[in-house]
């Protein structure tokens, strides 16, 4: 029996170029990180338009959290293909990031090739002290959620003491974290609350995709389908990389950016601040891509650009490609930006393989994801190894000579003013980095 209320107060189809419009919109005011993508999807889909209801929107973003990839793209990733199939899955994804992939690679070419000049220098010289600020945010807001019990603050102590004593490589400290979650979740499942983003009002109306929408066909799990999405994800993995390893060679700067890249993309667990410090020990220390100063540079343009902030990758690229001159002295640019499109692709690609391959199963489930406590283990671990990712630029940039030499004390003013700004007064990540800009580009073109 159906309510005539519900198709009284339902909203119009909407069409996929309709959908399109939208998603392109997001591309390019997805500012704040995750969790800002995530409410201000939330706001248009669930509040607003009301495609979809709260509960299938939680039960979207439960699955995309327990992804590794960047989880806001991962989401609206999933509500293109629920609702347009899988095309609107690779819209809605491919436009969550192509502006943001855009701006960098014209950004990343200004940085690098101009500067030196003085009032970009300054507008540097004020965001990274901001950058500082805002990582040690994002271990505070991280730790807040999830460490509930002190099992996980000695989880997040553990990894900070791995990562900053004995160096360990981030993927081990992730599997030891899993480990250690899936155990303490068999034996003493109550230390391990779940780690989501908690609930929101339910009384936003009726939506076109509720609880009782019928299932369309494309939302039905099929093992023929899941084999297919597979194999066609490894074509599209397999093919690039072979032709990048028999054009240029294993060795070359673009292939080994596209299976360094491919590695971090499985390892993201946690968001972008979690594999910062892996991207940072590959491409700064093992393979000098970029310097520690160029990486704290990129985080800092990563976080005033649209998109997921894990898009810094394509700054790493850029940097990389451009500054080892990889096509010679007179194709910098195009170095740069082939690179950045090369680490992009595979990136990303794991992303929309997890969301084809596995939304068919959850929606077919409909129950809540049960895999919370290694993944609550993983995130406490990444806020121990987010805090030495925050101490590292830190202790670069108040002593850029070692601490031997001179504390840089612009730089430590500015970092503790972001700070009071973040943490006291609560003011937005881009009016504090706009904020520090301009004070940094006083102090370089009048004071020093």
């Amino acid at each position: 029996m159906t309510d005539p209320h519900h198709h009284q107060d339902l909203p119009a189809p909407v069409s996929f170029w309709a959908a399109l419009l939208f998603w392109l919109k997001l591309g390019f005011v997805s500012f704040g990180g995750p969790a800002g993508q995530i409410a201000i999807m939330h706001q248009e889909l669930v509040e607003r338009r009301r495609w979809l209801s709260e509960s299938r929107f939680l039960h979207a973003l439960n699955y995309c959290m327990l992804l590794p990839g960047p989880e806001a793209q991962q989401l609206a990733t999933y509500i293109g293909w629920l609702m347009h199939r899988t095309w609107g899955g690779i819209v809605a994804g491919v436009l969550f990031i192509l502006p943001s992939l855009l701006l960098l690679i014209l950004l990343s070419w200004v940085y690098i090739a101009y500067g030196d000049v003085a009032w970009v220098a300054g507008i540097f010289y004020g965001i990274k002290p901001a950058v500082t600020a805002i990582v040690f945010q994002a271990a505070y807001r991280i730790g807040r959620r999830v460490l509930k019990h002190y099992w996980l603050w000695g989880i997040a102590a553990a990894a900070f003491i791995a990562i900053f004593a004995f160096n360990i490589p981030f993927p081990y400290i992730v599997i030891g974290a899993a480990l250690l979650g899936y155990l303490g979740g068999r034996w003493r499942p109550e230390l391990f609350p779940h780690a989501g983003h908690g609930s929101v009002q339910h009384n936003h109306g009726v939506a076109l995709i509720d609880e009782h929408t019928p299932p369309q066909a494309h939302t039905q799990f099929r093992w023929s389908r899941l084999a297919g999405v597979i194999v066609v994800g490894l074509i599209l993995w397999a093919v690039p990389m072979l032709m990048l390893w028999l054009l240029c060679g294993w060795q070359h700067h673009f292939t080994q950016m596209a299976w360094f890249f491919t590695k971090a993309a499985l390892l993201t667990f946690g968001g972008a601040y979690a594999v910062l410090p892996y991207v940072y020990q590959g491409a700064v220390t093992h393979y000098g891509w970029l310097s520690p100063t160029q990486m704290m540079d990129g985080l800092a343009l990563g976080e005033t650009t649209p998109g997921p902030l894990i898009m810094v990758v394509a700054f790493v690229a850029f940097v990389g490609g451009y500054t080892h001159e990889v096509l010679g002295a007179e194709s910098l640019f195009a170095a740069g930006a082939v690179a950045a499109v090369i680490v992009t692709w595979f990136t990303f690609l794991p992303s929309f393989i997890f969301i084809f391959a596995g939304a068919p199963l959850i929606e077919t489930t409909h129950k809540q994801v049960s895999f919370t406590a290694p993944l609550t283990a993983i995130t406490a671990a990444v806020v121990g190894v987010i805090v030495n990712l925050a101490l590292f630029f830190g202790y670069h940039l108040w002593w850029p000579q070692g601490f031997a030499g001179d504390v840089e004390w612009p730089s430590a003013v500015i970092t503790l003013l972001a700070a009071a700004a973040l943490f006291y007064y609560n003011i937005s990540v881009m009016k504090v980095i706009g904020g520090c800009a301009l004070i940094g580009l006083v102090i370089k073109t009048w004071v020093l």
